[in-house]
């Protein structure tokens, strides 16, 4: 039986979590050893650009541009060709702008104040109205902060409400076999009311927070690791670090950052102890995963490539990662196209679900819900897997 259960996708961007959904039994194991019996039947999202990567890459599925505050339940099921109650599975990360780090310097959003974080309410609505077996609502891990509790607690209450029963828990994608060191929270819920048993890490290593390395793990991915057999390719001029701080970013070895250039480093005494924030002018350590992408860095934002590169006038500067870099560091296919300039295409690998870490939960869950087989024991699983490129 050739199985094809479909799936919304809501807050898609360039389909992150889509292509978990649609590549999480891979090495195939589904009852008729197909591959992934998961097929995005309907995405949805405000950004035109991001909808268009997602087609490039997943032509099947039917695509809705428009704000999800106005747009029914009714009309996402219909674009789908499904029902209430048809899809097996419901996925989708609000923007998580309202309940990240990066924006707390704003004070609505350090208050928790900010109007789309009422997104997460359209989320439950949606759920609510079109009554998947199951949903996976993924987020930065600062939506669990004491300051946005109200809301995090309606979240909970709102898709208990609905009839289901959420779990959720902080992954650490590093210690599912990312190259990066990207935290983000996972909620999870069944209709059948079972619950929901998040996958145990695979990998370990030293993170910003934690120095304790579990031997018994395989030990995280590195950067260069990461990037084998990626074909040398040209580095375009836009990713060269210039202008005002470019001598003394070339300066920062890999691991350090502005730091480096104050009174209790080697380089120049330029900057305040803490003045600035961690990813100004942060160079990559090409034996440890990546610091978190950021959607919309700013230009002495960091992390920046290990090596320096020459640029035309034949002075050393460090670069940022390109394109295939980037797609190597959020695990996506090499494949993989997106749409739109390289600024537009930084925001949406930035925004996006790191590909391995949404199969791993996705995968779980189709599992628990009988709908691949289980596989053998995750740390067993990740170790044959590096095997099998040796």
């Amino acid at each position: 039986m050739n199985l094809e259960l479909p799936v919304i996708s809501l807050f898609s961007g360039a389909g992150g979590l889509d292509c978990a959904v649609e590549r999480c039994a891979e090495p195939p194991l589904t009852h008729d050893g197909s591959g992934s019996p998961l097929r995005v039947a309907v995405a949805t999202d405000c950004d035109e650009t991001a909808l268009q990567t997602l087609a490039l890459n997943s032509p099947h599925t039917k695509t809705l541009c428009g704000d999800i505050q106005t747009t029914p339940t009714q009309e996402i099921l219909e674009a789908g060709g499904l029902k209430r109650g048809d899809a097996t599975l419901l996925i989708g990360g609000p923007p998580c702008t309202p309940f990240s780090k990066s924006g707390f310097w704003i004070e609505e959003k350090r208050n928790s104040a900010d109007p789309n974080a009422s997104l997460l309410d359209e989320y439950v609505r949606v759920v609510r109205e079109s009554k998947p077996e199951a949903f996976i609502l993924e987020n930065v891990q600062g939506l669990t902060y004491k300051t946005h509790k109200a809301q995090f607690d309606r979240l909970i209450e709102g898709l208990r409400d609905a009839g289901y029963n959420p779990s959720y828990k902080i992954l650490l994608a590093a210690e599912h076999g990312v190259p990066q060191l990207r935290r983000r929270v996972f909620v999870v819920g069944r209709r059948d009311g079972k619950e929901f048993r998040f996958p145990q890490p695979t990998h370990s290593g030293e993170s910003e927070r934690d120095r304790i390395v579990d031997h018994s793990k395989i030990p995280f991915v590195g950067l260069r690791q990461a990037f084998q057999g990626l074909p040398k390719e040209q580095i375009d001029l836009s990713d060269i670090v210039e202008g005002t701080y470019a001598d003394l970013a070339a300066e920062v070895p890999p691991g350090q950052n502005y730091l480096w250039h104050t009174d209790r480093y080697d380089g120049r005494d330029v900057f305040k102890w803490r003045s600035r924030y961690w990813t100004f002018l942060l160079r990559a350590e090409p034996d440890r995963p990546s610091t978190t992408l950021q959607a919309q860095p700013g230009p002495w934002v960091g992390p920046f490539h290990w090596e320096n590169i020459q640029n035309e006038k034949g002075e050393s500067r460090a670069r940022r990662f390109t394109v295939s870099e980037m797609k190597r560091i959020m695990t996506f296919p090499d494949e993989f196209k997106f749409a739109g300039g390289r600024r537009e295409v930084q925001r949406q690998i930035g925004n996006a679900v790191p590909v391995e870490l949404g199969k791993v939960v996705v995968r779980s869950l189709m599992e628990q819900m009988g709908y691949v087989q289980p596989m053998l024991d995750g740390t067993e699983q990740a170790c044959n897997e590096q095997l099998s490129l040796i």
